[in-house]
């Protein structure tokens, strides 16, 4: 069934309003008429099963038939803090890492980056990124839309790395840990947690095309990242966030690891 992401003001107790983008794609796309369903979600606490009542110079109002059980967030959030690569490979990793689950993207800057940062061009590509998120997450069936943060530098990076239980800072050079290693301990210490404690914070550290510096490394490791390996091939920056993200997800019983 379509789902869509709607702005909490568009929600009243009985109704949901839809409009821009999302109305015309009801309207002329999925060619729908009274009586069709759709699910909308406020991007938080609110997935509900909506049925059409009206569609009228672009904007489709709809009845809400009833309150949906949220089951396809995880329940560890992790962020996905990717060095800038070069072309269209971010949008790569903001689509396919939000369908397996990613609660947030961190851009950054390292010493190899590539791409020539312009800050004047950030808001459209943070529109355009936004964008992706939010289709690959309608069609993935999540119940929220994976945040995407401004560009930091690395020192912005290192400063934000307390905040997180676990880094796994992606590095080919990594000194005997693999993330299997890393991972599996964790995910049997949150296995153990109540209910309520349940809610984990993990961050997966991916480099430019260049890889990180001997430097970048020793930083990284002295504010409480762990290097890891990820098996025995190089894989492409866009490559690594992914596997790394869909191992974290199973490791933690999201794919039924546990």
């Amino acid at each position: 069934m379509q789902r869509y992401f709607v702005p909490a003001e568009q929600f009243s107790e009985q109704q949901v309003i839809i409009t821009g983008e999302d109305a015309r794609h009801i309207i002329r796309v999925m060619r729908s008429q009274e009586g069709d369903e759709f699910i909308a979600c406020d991007g938080k606490q609110l997935d509900v099963l909506a049925e059409i009542i009206n569609m009228d110079e672009g904007i489709v109002t709809a009845r809400i038939v009833e309150r949906l059980e949220q089951l396809s967030e995880a329940r560890v959030q992790v962020t996905i803090a990717q060095s800038l690569p070069k072309g269209d490979k971010m949008e790569t990793v903001i689509q396919k890492c939000t369908e397996l689950g990613a609660a947030s993207f961190v851009p950054f800057l390292s010493k190899r980056t590539v791409v020539q940062y312009d800050a004047r061009k950030e808001e459209k590509r943070l529109q355009r990124w936004s964008k992706i998120a939010k289709e690959a997450a309608e069609q993935s069936h999540r119940s929220r839309v994976p945040q995407i943060e401004h560009a930091l530098t690395w020192k912005q990076l290192l400063a934000s790395l307390e905040a997180y239980d676990l880094i796994c800072f992606c590095y080919e050079k990594e000194n005997g840990h693999q993330l299997r290693d890393v991972v599996q301990p964790f995910a049997r210490e949150l296995n153990e947690r109540t209910a309520q404690e349940q809610s984990a914070r993990v961050l997966i550290v991916v480099g430019p095309e260049g890889g990180f510096t001997e430097q970048e490394v020793e930083e990284a490791e002295g504010r409480g990242a762990t290097s890891t390996g990820l098996g025995r091939r190089i894989l492409r920056t866009e490559t690594a966030a992914m596997t790394a993200l869909a191992c974290i997800m199973y490791e933690t019983g999201e794919m039924g690891g546990m």
